[in-house]
């Protein structure tokens, strides 16, 4: 057994969190990740900004500020900030876990601390491990995708394919306007019958979410104001309710981003076997296998040529959703927690 701490310096959270409220990608996946590795058998403390200290599902959270930090540590797991790096010198082993582009990094405060500690440095995908050059300092450089909750990863093959129901569940500035474009022009005249329904808001980001929320808000408004074209509103939910509605979708339409690392938001629908078009953008192409289990498209005529397909083509709807159940849930936190066991040897 090991002694393992993870550090995050950003919003309160803790592991209650993801079952009372909608959570954000990085911080469902730190409480997914350390609950993960108490379950096999570790003693492991997450250091963060938590209302208080708690013991959940064998984490002990602790508040960064207010509580001692522990001793003869094996593990230590520095999460996103520079800050964090050096607050356990005597770890007998010190990884960087990124979530964002590394262009960050390559800034002074961060590159002396790489330089001196030389920490592994933990991506998320491919694409993800491409935005930090090569001549940046770092101890070794390792690909661990985030792993997919069960609760997206327990669904069985529908009989018959559901209404023509569209989804969107990321960051609504996140192309979300790309796409409404595409609806009211492209997707929605050819396919009368069809909704949209957005879910997404800023009270999943927290306090980042409460800075971004007027221009999430204008992106929002204008998605209530186009329920006359099939767009629902539906707001954020937690992620049990959020795999109930995913069930009860078609398709999953999102462009991506060159800032997404890893798109969980795509990993999870695919997961419920819901066909996804994506665009050729960041590491969405990493969660689609392109023509198997929803289709890459390569311009804005393709991305509405296949939603219209699999709004309305039930054998092309039946085939995408079997190939996501057989080959989409099969890279969940336990594989990825032994990926992180691997740095203890």
């Amino acid at each position: 057994m090991a002694r393992i701490v993870l550090a995050d310096d950003g919003i309160e959270f803790d592991g209650q969190t993801p079952y009372e409220r909608p959570l954000g990608g990085v911080e469902t996946s730190v409480v997914a990740l350390m609950q993960e590795l108490a379950q096999r058998g570790h003693e492991v403390f997450v250091m963060n900004n938590c209302k208080k200290s708690i013991n959940y599902n064998g984490v002990s959270w602790r508040s960064i500020k207010s509580e001692p930090w522990p001793d003869e540590v094996d593990l230590y797991i520095a999460n996103r900030g520079d800050r964090l790096l050096g607050r356990m010198p005597k770890a007998r082993r010190t990884v960087f876990w990124i979530h964002n582009p590394a262009g960050y990094l390559l800034k002074w405060r961060y590159l002396s601390k790489l330089w001196w500690i030389k920490p592994v440095i933990i991506f998320i995908g491919d694409y993800h491990a491409t935005t930090y050059p090569n001549w940046a300092p770092a101890g070794k450089r390792i690909v661990i995708p985030y792993g997919l909750s069960d609760i997206f990863c327990e669904q069985r093959e529908l009989l018959s394919p559901p209404a023509p129901r569209a989804v969107f569940t990321s960051n609504p500035l996140r192309s979300l306007d790309w796409l409404l474009d595409l609806w009211s022009s492209g997707i929605k005249p050819r396919v009368p019958r069809a909704e949209l329904h957005v879910f997404a808001g800023a009270d999943t980001y927290g306090h980042v979410g409460e800075a971004k929320a007027g221009d999430m808000n204008l992106v929002l408004e204008r998605a209530r104001s186009m329920e006359d074209q099939g767009v629902r509103l539906r707001g954020t939910l937690p992620k049990k309710e959020l795999a109930q509605e995913l069930r009860a979708s078609r398709v999953m339409l999102y462009r991506g981003d060159r800032n997404e690392t890893f798109c969980l938001s795509v990993g999870e629908a695919q997961a419920m076997g819901v066909p996804a078009v994506v665009g050729n953008l960041g590491s969405v192409k990493e969660r689609v296998l392109n023509n198997k289990t929803g289709f890459i498209a390569k311009d804005q005529e393709s991305f509405i040529d296949n939603a219209q397909k699999l709004l309305t083509d039930d054998d092309l709807w039946k085939s995408q959703h079997r190939a996501a159940i057989r080959t989409q849930q099969n890279w969940r936190w336990p594989q990825a927690a032994l990926a992180f066991e691997a740095l203890l040897a």
